[in-house]
């Protein structure tokens, strides 16, 4: 029977795909079991081991302009202190173990995540960096909570007062906005919430009629929807100062004490954290962990079931002394004689607390779950602090007991070290708490960073 004259052309055609498919494959196990073979005669020789960075780097800031020489840090800034001791040591490379292999103090050398680009920014910060604030006249109805306070802030919230204090008196303000990094909205949380005409339920209304006005009397907020703009405020009502001002609450940087990033009125990568410090006049004391003959110590309100749980569990311990309520004896006292002073969630997730125990060179265990803690962009937390979980609470003991003297030491050596952050002057001091303040906005510039239009 006579074939079609196409079939023979069909078979060559379907021959030579699948040739070329063999051919292929051939060469592909080929290429396979030489690889195979000259990788297992390299690793009999050579172990390569995935190092993850020891610590996590600094928000990138902004494309580097080369015409700005960069800082030589060795050279040009100190961060000595004089309470502190020498200057602080530059972070040295990570081992090539993970980090999760080490023990504490191998990941938790340096107080800084970066030093070197904590220098070099912060450089640059100080030289470039722009504040427009919304004027406002002393006859104005509400210029004590507009206005810097004339006299020295003093209270539990006195971190926003010193604030904006320090802003007024800094090189920071320019007068023209056409300049401007970022826009300063000027109220005062604390102000406005103890002027009766306000008061706590009001303050709300009040930032939305104040914003209303500063977008129909200017043109910045308009630009950016107010993502050029930031507000400071310690009292924990300053969170939700925004709530009748939708398009505020999701644009405008808020620099507040109340920093937890559980709840949705904070966003950790847009906001920062304010410390919050009782003022101090005197200097700081220098009491060496030989003479702190206390494991640790807390006393405070019982206004959180974190706190109920830590009195419940170590108030009748001898090592830990959990105290419910006000102290008989000065609470100084027992700061200078603790290792370990505990930072226990209250109301909000921040406490004064933090900062006494850094004045007070003693080491602050944080017990307070979700608390994103002030200048996280820049220190090193675990090299000057211990993190405990509120559901450990009943390991306490075992977890502070479980720190080694020479780790003790690294600690309380770098709490005094990083205890220059966390002081507020009358004027700004350079690396003193509003300069961290100020760098943590400076970082958060980048993506706002928008020329005005004539």
């Amino acid at each position: 029977m006579a074939q079609p004259p196409w079939s023979s052309s069909f078979r060559t055609l379907f021959f030579i795909p699948t040739c070329l498919a063999l051919n292929t494959f051939l060469l592909i196990l080929f290429y396979t079991s030489s690889s195979s073979s000259s990788s297992s005669s390299s690793s009999s020789t050579h172990t390569f081991f995935f190092s993850p960075p020891s610590h996590p780097r600094q928000t990138p800031t902004q494309f580097h302009d080369s015409s700005i020489p960069l800082l030589s840090s060795a050279q040009n800034l100190s961060l000595e202190d004089a309470n502190a001791g020498p200057a602080l040591p530059h972070t040295q490379p990570s081992s090539s173990l993970p980090p999760f292999g080490r023990r504490m103090h191998d990941q938790a050398k340096g107080v800084f995540h970066d030093e070197d680009l904590f220098l070099e920014d912060y450089k640059e910060m100080n030289k470039s960096f722009k504040i427009y604030v919304y004027p406002h006249k002393r006859n104005d109805p509400f210029a004590r909570s507009l206005l810097p306070e004339d006299f020295e802030p003093h209270g539990n919230y006195a971190s926003e007062s010193y604030f904006k204090q320090s802003l007024f008196k800094s090189h920071f303000i320019v007068n023209d906005p056409k300049d401007a990094d970022f826009f300063f909205l000027p109220f005062s949380i604390t102000g406005l919430r103890n002027d009766r005409r306000v008061s706590v339920s009001g303050i709300p209304d009040f930032i939305r009629d104040y914003i209303f006005s500063v977008t129909h009397k200017y043109p910045y907020w308009n630009r950016t929807g107010g993502a050029d703009h930031f507000y400071v405020a310690c009292h924990s009502v300053g969170r939700s100062a925004m709530d009748k001002s939708s398009e505020a609450k999701s644009s405008v940087v808020q620099v507040v004490c109340s920093s937890s990033y559980f709840l949705p009125g904070y966003i950790s990568h847009k906001d920062a954290a304010l410390p919050q410090i009782w003022p101090r006049k005197q200097d700081p004391p220098n009491l060496t962990s030989s003479k702190r003959t206390r494991l640790a110590f807390f006393a405070g309100a019982m206004n959180s079931p974190t706190r109920q749980e830590l009195v419940r569990v170590w108030g009748k311990d001898a090592e830990i002394f959990a105290h419910s309520g006000r102290l008989k004896t000065p609470y100084a006292d027992e700061l200078l004689r603790s290792k370990f002073c505990l930072h226990v969630k209250g109301f909000e997730v921040n406490t004064a607390r933090v900062g006494d125990s850094i004045f007070y060179g003693c080491v602050p265990v944080i017990i307070s779950n979700y608390y994103d803690l002030p200048f996280g962009d820049i220190l090193n937390w675990k090299s000057f602090s211990v993190v405990v979980a509120t559901s450990d609470i009943p390991s306490l003991k075992k977890i502070l007991k479980g720190i080694s003297d020479e780790e003790y030491a690294m600690l309380q050596s770098n709490v005094l070290k990083v205890r220059k952050h966390f002081k507020w002057h009358s004027s700004p001091v350079d690396f003193d708490t509003f300069h961290m303040v100020m760098y943590q906005l400076w970082l958060r510039r980048t993506s706002v960073r928008l020329r005005l239009m004539d």
